[in-house]
Formats: structure tokens, sequence, C-alpha cells
């Protein structure tokens, strides 16, 4: 029997027989995330009771062990005829095995109502641990803005596949979507239109706590991202004393400047999709008195232990500019107890904290900047998200509705096919990051159809061993649309490489 679990487990020995989940089964585990997810999901979809006892046929364990690293999060399932036990040292890790079990059972496990259905685990013996551990997306809320219950929506889609970092994108050019209340004009002016001249939106203090716990009850991380010091826009329109003067000068096409800025010469928030034209005033120290106000706001209300401040596509700044910019911002993040998070031109500032993660996100048909090496070799740490490998809103093919084409098109297969390891030889990788940036991309269905199928995909980029088999991921992919289809995801690719 050919199991379809994805990522896939790093061993995994077939047995004999099944299991047999019926009404009569109990469960037995200790008080915790991992056992609330587990009961939760076999009750919602069997109807069944599944009491918590102390013989149960279906046992979670704790046992003593690493509680920190790749370890935290490792696991053990043995099914026999006689039951299921997953075992790890962690509540974490058992929540990892929990995700495993719902792949081993039938699809119809992810339904949101009670269904007939034979439940049957395959015996099988799973020892499991994730290679990277830092496995994220990205979701771009900036650009069009997604409510409290699209993001939680967007977190559930993470769990199966063993995702443990949301990345949310807060600010750009066309919106400003986290309240800070010092600065309450960043969303009364920041966030009131998106791209196309929608009405906007943005996560008042109290429902951005409400995502963040959330995602933390699914052991997954928020990241909140500030970009700086381009995509600003939204920030300058509302604070215009932030802006520099270029907006009138010849860095920027005429024809942008009439979109940037009102009749006075003040900044407007931008509703188009170009980007690198904007730019905070570097110059002034007002401009960091706004920053440390605002990342120390947006840390305080961040429990987890980053903070990203973009750095990309700055394409109006000078070199010295730019350096001089982040010398005077990096330094912030560390003071906030936060360990900084930058995108790759960041490298060049020559300034980044150790331990930094910096973002890789140029297609890998490109050669490696020479700044980017040097950090790599220099103690920072990378997170992979090449575009032509990671970035979920590229189309599959030329015919797709959705998505852009800057770095090409995306397959299923070009998305899975590669290794983090190889773009930067040498590199201390600490993970895999996919993105979802959101220029065409307006409704919780649309993100639906650029995740899947390729999200499974790069979950196990960031899960499993190197070393990819397609043909052999294809065939265990086969099997995730009944599942998804169960689970109420309709609007998902329908992919000829499948």
């Amino acid at each position: 029997m050919e199991l379809s679990v994805i990522p896939a487990p790093q061993s995994v020995t077939l047995g004999d027989g099944a299991f047999v989940l019926t009404a009569e089964t109990a469960v037995s585990a200790p008080e915790g995330r991992a056992a609330a997810e587990l009961t939760g999901l076999l009750r919602t979809a069997t109807g069944f009771p599944l009491p918590l006892a102390g013989d149960g046929a279906i046992a979670l364990i704790i046992e003593d062990g690493p509680q920190d690293g790749l370890d935290a999060e490792a696991y053990r399932l043995e099914s026999t005829p006689a039951g299921v036990t997953i075992t790890a040292s962690t509540d974490e890790g058992l929540f990892r095995g929990v995700q495993t079990l719902r792949q081993l059972l039938p699809a119809a496990i992810e339904s949101a109502a009670p269904v007939t259905a034979e439940w049957i685990v395959p015996a099988v013996t799973i020892t499991d641990a994730p290679r990277f551990p830092w496995r994220g997306v990205l979701l771009d809320v900036a650009r069009h803005f997604f409510d409290v219950a699209a993001v939680k929506r967007f977190i559930d889609r993470l769990v199966p596949y063993k995702l443990n970092i949301l990345h949310l994108h807060l600010t750009d050019d066309q919106g400003w979507r986290l309240e800070i209340p010092s600065h309450p004009k960043l969303t009364s002016v920041g966030a009131a239109t998106q791209v196309g001249g929608g009405a906007g939106g943005f996560f008042s203090r109290e429902g951005y706590a409400e995502i963040l716990a959330y995602a933390a009850d699914r052991y997954i991380t928020v990241v909140p991202e500030i970009d700086l010091p381009g995509h600003t826009q939204a920030a300058m329109a509302a604070y215009p004393s932030l802006a520099p003067s270029w907006p009138l000068d010849s860095r920027v096409e005429e024809s942008l400047v009439r979109l940037l800025i009102d009749r006075d010469g003040r900044p407007v928030v931008y509703t188009g999709t170009e980007v690198g034209f904007s730019e905070i005033a570097i110059g002034k120290d007002e401009t960091y008195a706004f920053l440390r106000d605002v990342l120390g706001s947006v840390a305080a209300q961040t429990p987890g232990g980053y903070l990203h401040i973009g750095g990309d596509e700055a394409l109006k700044t000078t070199p010295e500019d730019y350096a001089e910019f982040l010398q005077r911002v990096l330094p912030i993040v560390p003071d906030t107890g936060k360990t900084v998070v930058a995108w790759q031109e960041a490298a060049a500032s020559g300034a980044l904290p150790p331990g930094t993660r910096l973002q890789y996100w140029r297609p890998t048909t490109e050669p490696v900047p020479e700044a980017v090496g040097k950090a790599a070799g220099g103690g920072v740490k990378l997170i992979m998200s090449p575009a032509d490998r990671a970035y979920l809103d590229l189309k599959y093919d030329e015919s797709t509705p959705l998505g852009l084409t800057w770095a090409g098109t995306l397959g299923v297969e070009r998305s899975y096919d590669w290794d983090p390891a190889d773009p930067v030889p040498g590199a201390d990788v600490v993970g895999v990051e996919a993105a979802l940036w959101s220029e065409t991309l307006s409704t919780p269905d649309d993100l639906d159809f650029m995740l899947y199928p390729r999200l499974p995909g790069l979950a196990e980029v960031a899960w499993s061993a190197p070393g990819r088999d397609w043909d052999a991921y294809r065939a265990r992919l086969a099997a995730h649309p009944a599942r998804w289809d169960s689970a109420g995801i309709t609007n998902y690719f329908r992919s000829s490489e499948l």
C-alpha cells in the first residue's frame, strides 16, 4: 500500500492490517492543543463521541526528550490493528503527528459535518522531524485587504501541511493595515483603499490579537512586516511630513507623479500596481522617531520573536541613502526584543545584526548578488523564497486567469522540484517561505486558487529530506484534491500536470 502523506516523513515502515476507528473508540492524551486538534477533527467528521480516557485506543504521549529546535516538532506514529500511538517530546510535536494521522485517514475526515465512512488507518510506523525550522507563507494584505476571518481561513490551509510561519505583509504603497494608536492616520487615511480603488481596511489591535491567538493555537508564528524605506506611499499619504521632495523631481516619471500627489503636492494613497517609486524621507530625524514608535508598537503587539522591516525594491533610493537608512533602522529592532528579518537587498547595507534572517527572493535563474553571498558567509541566516519557485502569485501557465508573469510561470512540478540549499552555496539556510502577493487576488477563493495544488509541494520542500522524486510525489498529491473537496476547498487549479 502506498501512503499519500505530504510532506513525506523521514521514515515509513508499513505493517500488516489496519486500525478501524469506531463509535466505541476512546482517546487518551495530555491536556493541550494537540489533544484538542485530534478530538475536534475526529468528532466533527465521524460524529463519534471519542471520549478522553486513560486507556484509549488512540493515544498521544509526551515522553522525555529534547525540547528545542527541530526536535521539538519531531514525533513517532505507530498504527497497528489494536490502536494508534503518537509520541513526542512536546505538544507541538504531537500536533505535527496529528496532521500525519489525518492524512492516513480517508479524505472524508476533512468534512465539516459528520459523514458515513470506513475510518481505517493502515498499519504503519512513521518517524519524522522537519528539515528546516522556518516553513512559511507570506500573505500580502496590503495590495488587497483580507479581513480577520479570511486570515484565519488562510491559517487553516497551512496546518495540515505542517507549515509554521505566517508572514503578514502589512504595509505597502496601497495600504497600511495595522492600527498604531499613536498614529491614527496610518489607518484612517492609509488604509482607506487598495489596488483598483476598493474600500481597503485594516486590523484593529483586537483583530490583530485574534489572528495571533488563532495562529499560536495551531503552532504558527506570525511575522509582521513593515516595509521600508520603499513601499511607503500609504504612510506618507497619512503623514506627509514623512515624504521627501522626490515626487516633484525627475526620479519619478511625470505620469506616475500625477497618481501620487494631490494638487497641493501632498502624497496620496496609490491604487495601482507599479513598484519601486516610493521612499520615506531618509534625511529627517522625524522619520526615525516615527519608526521607533511604530516598530515598537508592532513588536509589543506581536508575541513571536521576529520583526520584518522589508528593504526591497527601493529603486529610487541611492545606495548611500539606503545604507544610511538601514544603519539607523536596523538597531531599532533588537531594541524591541525581536530578531531582524529583511529582504535580500538589505545585505548591501553591511549593517545586519548577527542572527538576522535574510529573505532571498530573486529568481534562481539570476546570479546571487555578491552582498548576499558575503552576508550568508558572515552569520546571517537565509530564508529561501526564490520567485521562480516559491511565488505562488505567479500564473500556473499563460492561460491562468489570475496572477503575474514577471518571473515566468510557475507550474506544480517547478514549484516542487528544487533544493533550497542550492541557490546560495554554503549559506546557512534556515527555511523556505512561499509568497502570495495580492495585486491580482482580492477574495479568499482567489487565494485558494493560487495555493492549490502548489502549497503541499512547497511544504514538502521545507519539511522533508533533500531529493525530489516528481513522479512519486505526483502520485501522492493526486489523492489530495479529494481532501480539499471534503474540506469545502473547491476553487483550486485543475492542473494538467496531475
